[in-house]
């Protein structure tokens, strides 16, 4: 019995930090998670007919659209697991393609530039800005947000994402590896 329940241990360990994709059986679109130290971090592939088809219907030019479907979307979802509060600041995380330096992760305040730059309408550039992901937020026990970030990378390379939070008063880091793009 103990020998089962330090294998068990050991492979829910192993798990855990791997995380392997699931892959959703009706769209082929993969899901990355994570659980660690009252975290847990989901990022889904979003396709780029789904992120066009949501932000032509949100009034966004067919320039912008494709500008955005251009880099890699991914619907993150955070948890806190845990039993106390837990902060994260998304200028904190981390995106590594192999060989090169981690890049951040572009801002609401940085696509919102480029929406202005392309001339999009105030109402296009709100809707984007209530779809992404929260700039920072503090996630009481059971709670979780959820909402879209993107990522430079080739549609054909594996990617890292570093993720920090804090939680009692310590900063924590945790690591999503092998992630990939949705095929065109």
């Amino acid at each position: 019995m103990r020998l089962l329940t330090l294998t068990l241990l050991a492979l829910w360990g192993t798990t855990l930090s791997a995380a392997e994709p699931d892959v959703d059986p009706d769209t082929g679109l993969r899901s990355w998670q994570t659980d660690q130290a009252g975290i847990q971090v989901r990022l889904t592939q979003i396709s780029s007919d789904q992120a066009r088809a949501f932000y032509l219907a949100r009034g966004f030019s067919a320039a912008a659209t494709e500008r955005y479907v251009a880099e890699c979307v991914f619907m993150t979802v955070v948890r806190n697991i845990g039993d106390t509060p837990i902060q994260h600041r998304m200028a904190d995380w981390r995106y590594v393609m192999s060989g090169l330096s981690p890049q951040t992760i572009r801002s609401k305040t940085g696509w919102d530039q480029i929406w202005k730059k392309l001339g999009e309408k105030e109402s296009a550039r709100i809707a984007f800005t209530w779809a992404q992901f929260p700039t920072t937020q503090i996630f009481a026990p059971g709670d979780w947000n959820q909402g879209m970030t993107t990522y430079n990378v080739p549609r054909d390379q594996p990617f890292n994402l570093k993720f920090v939070w804090r939680a009692d008063g310590k900063t924590h880091t945790g690591l999503i590896e092998d992630v990939r793009c949705s095929n065109e």
